[in-house]
């Protein structure tokens, strides 16, 4: 897309949204209570921070403020209003390719905000417990947190990773004509590394008129070894393997179609 010659600032405000969920498999009330205690802890407020600061840094922002929470009896929040670092506009990329990887990322935004907030949980009676992120990536002016987005995925990786991705307002070039969208995109698919791509499969429902984009993804393998808290396949006969299996992957494929499924239907 040819360059927009502004007048003034970019308005136009893009956000990134995306769900990520990890799905386990605890037999016992006290192996539940486990799996939950420790995912909490593992991703308290504190560690959350530490995370969403090592993203500001990497993408080159500056941190004006930062509110962080744990609840009871489990989940965190963090919110961090941040800036963009000066950096020489040549530098600046929207165009619709991969991002760079946690190695090897660098990236800037302008005035915006990341926030956190995760929701540990379990079924009331198939042993299932599920562990919930929600990340949103705000921006207003010419860089797209979409840059940000295989960072973020191999931060967190999952099993099912739901993303939406809007670009809202409007901002006007030199002659006072409105431009809705200053970037080419047909999916955030193209933001995505391959090594990304090769291990999910994939479902987009676009809005083009509206500019709104949304994927799914899901894992392609299932190693029920994975899924397991306090337990090991080798210790269990096939028939309870296969029963869990089934409870796991009905689980995974109700949260990726976001509908329940009757007993009794095929799953992958």
């Amino acid at each position: 897309m040819k360059r927009l010659k502004l007048h003034g600032f970019n308005n136009l405000t893009k956000t990134l949204s995306f769900n990520i969920y990890d799905i386990c498999y605890a037999a016992t009330p006290s192996q539940v209570k486990e799996y939950i205690e420790y995912i909490d802890d593992a991703y308290n407020a504190e560690r959350l921070t530490q995370i969403l600061t090592d993203v500001a840094n990497i993408i080159g922002a500056n941190i004006l403020n930062i509110a962080h929470q744990d609840y009871d009896p489990q989940g965190a929040s963090v919110t961090m209003l941040i800036s963009e670092e000066p950096v020489a506009a040549q530098q600046l990329s929207n165009t619709e390719a991969p991002g760079p990887l946690p190695d090897a990322v660098v990236a800037h935004l302008d005035k915006s905000h990341i926030t956190v907030h995760t929701y540990p949980e379990s079924h009331p009676e198939n042993s299932i417990s599920t562990f919930r992120v929600d990340i949103d990536v705000s921006t207003c002016g010419r860089i797209s947190p979409l840059k940000a987005l295989n960072y973020l995925i191999h931060s967190f990786e999952s099993d099912i990773v739901i993303m939406d991705y809007r670009v809202r307002g409007f901002t006007r070039d030199v002659g006072g004509k409105k431009h809705y969208i200053d970037h080419k995109i047909n999916s955030i698919q193209n933001y995505l590394a391959r090594d990304t791509k090769n291990r999910y499969q994939m479902m987009d429902v676009n809005v083009y008129q509206e500019n709104i984009f949304h994927t799914k993804m899901i894992l392609k393998e299932f190693d029920l070894d994975g899924y397991l808290f306090g337990m090991e396949v080798d210790d269990m006969p096939p028939r309870q393997q296969r029963e869990i299996s089934e409870r796991i992957k009905r689980e995974m494929m109700e949260i990726f179609y976001g509908r329940n499924i009757q007993k009794g239907m095929r799953l992958m």
